[in-house]
This record gives structure tokens, C-alpha cells and sequence, in this order.
């Protein structure tokens, strides 16, 4: 079983504030350290259950979060940024049994937890068909395209939520939940402990986690910045729809990853 494991640092244990994820801050050390426990904790419950090749993707920031050397010898670890269009899910192909999140997190302009945004804070909100986009959206549709199950989530309760609407037979480990400025954190013992059962049950339920693709993307972008909005509007593909949102219309899954890699950075 060859398995691939996209890991954020927001929906990881504790974390609740901006400057908790911020490499340049004090706080942040702790947090990476419990992102590269989480990571860890899933490896390890995959191996036990079965799993033979794991690669770790690190999603967050510049990705150089999780510690290299903390990782066990049948686990791949990406770092730094690529540059490809996948980005979180650089290294994704169809030769992978399934994907698995850590550490995943509310989408723009959701009021549930107080670090949602989708990719980076430049836009207020983002639609995909109508449906507003989260990271695990985003990434989930790109596994599909590809031909490869999204199985696990770990995170925020807001994004856990939204993921089983999409995948309703996905395990998900709900690590905090939101309520205005504050967060109601889970112990890093708990999640740890909630991690391994959910990733072996995972295991169990690849078969029935598979994803079809709409025939047509519409994916839309409510910006905060009406300069931004004006500057991404002349992206190859994009249209204006007013001073605040731009908008893309294709047939090609790629042509979205594509565009947003460049159009809300």
C-alpha cells in the first residue's frame, strides 16, 4: 500500500493563533514539533496497518516545517516549494492508493475558526461551482483527477465538517473548534491518541472514498484588496466580474490549480 500525506500546521493541536505558525515568532517552535508528532503518529499507524511506502508532503509556509529527522525509513519527506500547480500534493500521482490531510483548517471567510483562509489571506471568500473552496477542496479535486481516494482529514471541526459532506465515508480527527476569536483545543494527547485509531480505520474504507469530478469547473475569487482583484484579473483565463471578484471558467482541472497557484499569492 502506497500511501500520500499532505500536512498544514493550522487544524494541528493547540494552534489557534497567526504568529503560532510563523516561523520568525517565538511560539512557533512547539507547534511545528506537535505538527511533526501529528505526521508521525499517522506514519506509524499507517505502517502498523499495512501501509509499505509513504510520502509526506509538508504544506505549510515554505515547507520546512516538520522535522526530516524525526521521520522512520519507510516515509518520504517533501520540502520547500516546488513550484508545481499542485503544490500542497507536489509528488501526487495515480500510482498512490490514497491521500490522508493533517492539520487542516477552515476556509476563507468561514467564522468558525479563527485561522480559516484557502492558500494564503488575500481573498475574502472562493467558490468552486457555487461551493465555497477550501484547501481540502481544492486538493481533493485534484487527487480525483488523478484517480486517487481522499480517505482521512485532521483538523479544525469546521473543515472536518465540510470534508465528510464531500467524502462522507472519509475518518476524521476533529482537533479544536471555534467560536469568534477564541478556540476550544483538544490535548495534543487526545488528538495523538484519536490519529492513530482514525488512520487505521481509514485504511479500511479506501474502496469507498472515491471522488467523481464535475464535467465543468466555475471558480471564482472574492478578493479583500480590489487592487489585487484588478491586477488578477488579466490572468490567462480570468474575467472580471466586479471591482472585488474575478472569475474562470473551464473544462480542465488543471487550468484551476493552475490559475489559483498564481491568481490569491
Amino acid at each position: 500500500m502506497k500511501l500520500f500525506i499532505s500536512a498544514d500546521i493550522e487544524g494541528c493541536a493547540g494552534v489557534s493563533f497567526a504568529e503560532e505558525t510563523h516561523k520568525n515568532e517565538g511560539c512557533y517552535k512547539k507547534y511545528a514539533e506537535q505538527m511533526t508528532k501529528e505526521v508521525l503518529a499517522v506514519c506509524e499507524a499507517a505502517y502498523e496497518a499495512g501501509a509499505k511506502e509513504i510520502v509526506v508532503k509538508d504544506g505549510h509556509g515554505d515547507a520546512s516545517n516538520i522535522d526530516p529527522l524525526s521521520m522512520p525509513s519507510y516515509v518520504t519527506l517533501i520540502r520547500g516549494k516546488s513550484g508545481h500547480p499542485y503544490n500542497m500534493l507536489f509528488g501526487l500521482d495515480s500510482s498512490f492508493d490514497a491521500v490522508l490531510y493533517i492539520g487542516y483548517h477552515a476556509a476563507a471567510g468561514n467564522s468558525e475558526f479563527t485561522l480559516s483562509h484557502t492558500s494564503t489571506g488575500n481573498s475574502r471568500q472562493i467558490f468552486l461551482n457555487g461551493q465555497i473552496m477550501s484547501e481540502f477542496l481544492l486538493n481533493s479535486c485534484t487527487a480525483a483527477s488523478l484517480g486517487v481516494p481522499v480517505i482521512f482529514i485532521a483538523g479544525d471541526q469546521a473543515i472536518c465538517g465540510s470534508a465528510k459532506k464531500l467524502v462522507p465515508d472519509l475518518s476524521a480527527v476533529i482537533t479544536k473548534k471555534g467560536t469568534g476569536g477564541s478556540t476550544y483545543c483538544l490535548s495534543s494527547e487526545k488528538v495523538i491518541e484519536e490519529l492513530r485509531a482514525k488512520t487505521k480505520e481509514a485504511l479500511q474504507n479506501i474502496d469507498r472514498c472515491h471522488m467523481s469530478l464535475p464535467e465543468s469547473f466555475e471558480y471564482t475569487v472574492s478578493y479583500k484588496d480590489w487592487k489585487k482583484a484588478y491586477q488578477m484579473s488579466f490572468f490567462p483565463g480570468m474575467e472580471s466580474v466586479d471591482a472585488f471578484t474575478n472569475r474562470l471558467k473551464t473544462e480542465d482541472w488543471f487550468d484551476v490549480v493552475t490559475a489559483h497557484c498564481f491568481v490569491v499569492y
